[in-house]
């Protein structure tokens, strides 16, 4: 396959193939003489579904080319090697027959197209698996038909039908025959014992593409005749450009035009590098508005005060204040979160191309139905009249959900009269964040005479978002008396979704004051967690799995403290075991996480394993390193030396143990994040006797 670097408008394809032994990756980009090449195969094409479509082979002896739709979006995860395998094991495809086509955003066409709560494959599996179903049995009855068998003498094997005499057919060759058969509603899934591809071990399909760095992302698409921006923002949340000079600006070599949109003052140029001298050569007075002297300090402060009094409800189960006052042994303890950004590897960029009446994208989103419908809202035009192309993300961790870059370039084309693509610079990406919100939380818990827990009282001040805020906040334990409330402020920093959203600081928070009252009740901590787990069978497994695979129980290695935790988040269960040194200077180092988790039916173990060491290591950058704070309005970090992430040498040993489950299919990009940090934490407290309440962790509250 041939990769250009230009793209002609709504002639944007993005293609997986497998073929043969080799693997292809790229933006597939028909010629004329492409089309007309391919204008001389059978005009039949089968598609039973929005999913899948088979076409005969260019080359005699092949099964059929089958191109499977994937409506999420490829950021890493393998949803493109997944998704494809959920269609082609139903199927009795042959593999190397696959093509995946990356979907442009329809408001319906395909549900929900957002790739976030760890929605991808776990809402995918059973829709995806009976449109490969479906189409495999119209195939069937296709070729019983045209032999006149009966059609249980035919089976499905390879991308071919077979018959009990041996003679086949190719999918290919059963496209005309097919395509005439009424799609049935009801089909028979394969039994799991019967699996060619779930289950098994497949690589990614757009993994060779991105080592040989020919892959395409979003900030690599060209179309042509556009030009770049790049924007100038407020240094303030809410704040607004006063007055601006563009004087030196339009002497820049390359710069076209400089005019204010929504998000502040846009640079147009020939070139990025022409953008970015432009925009260093402004002259802008802001108005900062309300938030001008906001801080850290002053968002501590309010939230501090806000929880010394009874907020929302968010949870309440018998009355916790009463069991309180009568339990045999209280503890009370704060925990402090702080702001946190996304921090992904590409910034964040978008094309827009806005004509008359319509506009189209070019987007590394997490989300094209919101990008859609924002720019058409934006624009005033029908949400029809938006095409949205998909790219590839250079991670989105959930920051890509929103759709902000993408109003910004339609606002740009629409002023510049020409497609423009808008990159943000690192700076931009840290200062301009929706971060996961900063809490402050109060916990005080009430053990009877046995030390079994009797009460549960969290209080959390944070940003008015509450799902972001108490999202994950109720502990799984059978505790008999629950009050969860929350105290919801406007501090002037837009939050957003976050990699496991509410459960990342929630879980940490419940994991590590679950400990604390297993220390209070003088009970190993993980017996303490099983008897009150009772309830909840997937977490019992993995925290019972977790605890065998790391040697709970055995002495630890000498040093070394060890910590454990178990959450459940995003319809999986997620248990790991922390091994932790801290220097007599307050140095921690992690150098072993046991993982087990329960996700359910199991697609490919690859992307599991890769996923959960992803998330590993991305919590351990939250707790280790990273804090967005304020001063006098402004973001203080703007890039990877301020904001730091984990080096190699601080990634610890990760094992995985994927447990065997007859629960649902779970989710996966997410788990393995909340239950790292409070592993940590609780086993700083094994090797030292102190508790970190807040992080990221600080060397001055663990020194000797």
């Amino acid at each position: 396959m041939n990769t250009t670097s230009t793209v002609s408008r709504r002639d944007f394809v993005k293609i997986v193939s497998v073929a043969g032994s080799g693997l292809v990756l790229g933006f597939h980009l028909p010629s004329r003489e492409a089309l007309a090449d391919t204008s001389r195969l059978s005009p039949i094409t089968f598609s039973p579904n929005a999913w899948l479509s088979i076409r005969p082979p260019a080359t005699a002896g092949q099964s059929g080319v089958v191109t499977i739709t994937i409506a999420r979006t490829e950021m890493g995860q393998g949803v493109w090697t997944s998704m494809s395998m959920l269609v082609a094991e139903e199927l009795e495809a042959d593999w190397k027959s696959i093509r995946v086509e990356q979907a442009d955003a329809h408001p319906n066409k395909y549900g929900s197209q957002s790739t976030g709560g760890s929605m991808s494959v776990r809402g995918s599996y059973m829709p995806l698996r009976k449109a490969g179903a479906t189409a495999r049995e119209m195939l069937l009855t296709a070729a019983s038909q045209q032999w006149k068998v009966e059609r249980s003498t035919c089976k499905a094997e390879n991308g071919y039908v077979v018959h009990s005499s041996g003679k086949k057919l190719s999918y290919g060759e059963l496209c005309s025959a097919a395509a005439g058969i009424p799609v049935p509603e009801d089909v028979p899934l394969k039994d799991e014992k019967n699996f060619r591809f779930l289950g098994k071990r497949i690589p990614k399909l757009d993994s060779p593409e991105k080592v040989r760095g020919s892959a395409q992302f979003g900030i690599d698409v060209r179309v042509p005749k556009m030009l770049f921006a790049s924007i100038e923002r407020p240094p303030v949340f809410g704040g607004k450009p006063a007055q601006f000079d563009a004087t030196a600006t339009q002497k820049v070599a390359g710069v076209v035009n400089v005019f204010e949109v929504n998000a502040g003052i846009a640079v147009v140029a020939t070139s990025t590098w022409s953008a970015l001298k432009g925009r260093e050569a402004l002259v802008v007075s802001w108005k900062e508005g309300r938030w001008a002297e906001q801080s850290s300090a002053k968002i501590r402060e309010t939230f501090a005060n806000a929880v010394t009094s009874e907020g929302t409800s968010v949870l309440s189960r018998g009355n916790a204040n009463e069991a309180l006052a009568g339990a045999a042994t209280t503890i009370e303890s704060v925990y402090e979160i702080p702001f946190v950004a996304h921090a992904t590897m590409e910034p964040m960029n978008c094309i827009a191309d806005v004509r008359e009446n319509k506009c189209e994208i070019w987007a590394p989103t997490q989300n094209p139905q919101s990008a859609q419908s924002s720019v058409a809202q934006t624009l005033g035009i029908p949400q029809e009249n938006v095409t949205v192309h998909v790219t590839l993300l250079g991670g989105g961790f959930g920051r890509r959900l929103n759709a902000d870059y993408a109003v910004d370039a339609a606002q740009v084309s629409k002023k510049a009269n020409v497609p423009v693509q808008v990159v943000w610079t690192r700076e931009d990406d840290m200062t301009h964040d929706f971060y996961r919100p900063g809490t402050y939380n109060v916990l005080r818990g009430g053990l009877d005479v046995q030390g079994k827990p009797v009460a549960w009282l969290h209080r959390v001040a944070g940003p008015n978002s509450r799902g972001l805020v108490v999202g994950g906040s109720t502990p799984p334990y059978d505790i008999p008396n629950l009050q969860i409330d929350a105290h919801l402020i406007d501090v002037g920093v837009p939050v957003g979704a976050w990699r496991s959203v509410g459960p990342s600081q929630n879980g940490l928070i419940v994991e590590a004051f679950i400990d604390e009252l297993a220390h209070a009740a003088k009970q190993d901590p993980v017996s303490f967690r099983l008897g009150l787990l009772t309830k909840q069978p997937r977490a019992n497994r993995a925290l019972e799995a977790v605890a065998e695979k790391a040697g709970w129980g055995k002495p630890a290695p000498k040093g070394i403290g060890r910590g454990v935790s178990v959450v459940e988040s995003f319809g999986s269960a997620a248990a790991q075991v922390a091994e932790v040194s801290v220097s007599p200077d307050g140095r921690v180092r992690v150098h072993r996480m046991v993982c087990a988790i329960d996700c359910g039916p199991v697609v490919n173990p690859d992307t599991i394993e890769q996923q959960i060491e992803g998330g590993v290591v991305f919590a351990l950058s939250a707790i280790m390193h990273d804090e967005i704070t304020l001063e006098k309005g402004r973001v203080q970090q703007k890039n990877f030396d301020d904001y730091r992430i984990p080096t190699f040498d601080e990634v610890p040993k990760i094992e995985i143990h994927i447990l065997k489950s007859p629960d649902a299919i779970g989710g996966i990009g997410e788990p393995s994040v909340p239950p790292t940090a409070p592993a940590v934490l609780n086993a700083i407290f094994a090797a030292t006797g102190k508790r970190i309440r807040r992080v990221p962790i600080r060397a001055e509250d663990l020194r000797a």
